[in-house]
């Protein structure tokens, strides 16, 4: 390991170790501070100066998008004008270090006068920000990782950590699912798979259907044809199993000389995994995984093949 990666190795450790030191510092200001932001009625306004502020940014973004409404204001801008941004039902989460930033100190007063609730997140429990807070979590880190003590480096990322936990605590409470989050990420390849259905990728024409009367030599051909891997066996309109290209494979090895003659019945899967058409691809996705399959039928209410989906279709 050269120098340069020892410099690395031991400012990831410390970050690291700086993280693991909040979860002892945690107690019941957390839970107060959760339960402020779960029983907002408005939003939740985050502020800090320098480092904290860019912190408070992705934090607020964090909440935004994990259903509890947030956003982050500048505090020289509260100065000017944008205290108006902060209404009574709203919650304000103040993060500083030191706990002593002026900036954010001269802000305290004029909350306090709407009776908004005041959380911080600081490095000293002493401090006037934290006395002054309704509730106080407390993320001391024993050293920054700048090798002279002195850029904010593991105390912003353990205020970062905090913010995460409160933002999970809060997906926990509010019972917030895969769908809720596709709505608030519509551009996202996740989105796409979370709202994509299964009527809407399926392959509906050409489909490997074959009788359970037919012959395995007959068989190898149709599952080549179809270039699904797989043929659907169908009687009277009904679905009586599938057969894949390992089921051949596995078949020629154990049937040997009499494996042309054999009859796809003998070796079908009789209950294949099926899905609706309205069935979500996140959902289909997670059913191949969990079988280690590579296609899945769709049928509609009746139980009857309206298409199949494809592993490839699950990459919308």
């Amino acid at each position: 390991m050269t120098e340069i990666q020892n410099y690395a190795k031991q400012s990831l450790t410390l970050e690291a170790e700086a993280i693991m030191g909040i979860i002892s510092q945690l107690d019941e200001q957390f839970d107060k501070a959760v339960d402020l932001m779960y029983n907002c009625m408005g939003k939740v306004v985050i502020t800090g100066v320098g480092k904290s502020g860019h912190i408070g940014a992705k934090i607020a973004a964090t909440l935004s998008s994990t259903g509890t409404p947030a956003f982050f204001m500048q505090t020289l801008d509260a100065f000017h004008g944008d205290l108006g941004m902060i209404a009574p039902g709203d919650v304000v989460l103040m993060i500083s270090y030191s706990g002593q930033t002026d900036e954010l100190l001269r802000v305290v007063p004029f909350i306090e006068h709407r009776h908004i609730p005041i959380i911080s997140i600081t490095g000293n429990a002493h401090s006037l920000l934290a006395l002054h807070s309704t509730c106080h979590i407390m993320a001391n880190v024993e050293r920054e990782a700048c090798p002279l003590n002195l850029a904010p480096t593991s105390s912003v990322i353990a205020a970062l950590a905090v913010g995460d936990a409160l933002a999970c605590a809060l997906i926990e409470l509010r019972h917030f699912r895969p769908n809720d989050f596709a709505l608030f990420h519509p551009g996202g390849s996740l989105g796409r798979r979370l709202l994509t259905k299964a009527k809407d990728v399926m392959r509906t024409t050409d489909l490997p259907v074959i009788p359970p009367t037919m012959l395995l030599g007959d068989v190898v051909i149709h599952v080549s044809e179809g270039k699904i891997g797989l043929c659907v066996i169908m009687e009277d309109g009904k679905i009586q199993g599938i057969v894949t290209d390992g089921d051949i494979r596995r078949a020629m090895q154990h049937n040997r000389q009499r494996f042309f003659d054999t009859p796809v019945s003998e070796v079908m899967t009789r209950t294949p995994k099926c899905a609706s058409p309205d069935m979500r691809i996140i959902d289909i996705q997670d059913l191949m995984n969990r079988n280690e399959i590579h296609a899945v039928l769709v049928v509609d209410e009746n139980g009857s093949l309206v298409g199949i989906v494809e592993s490839f279709n699950c990459n919308v």
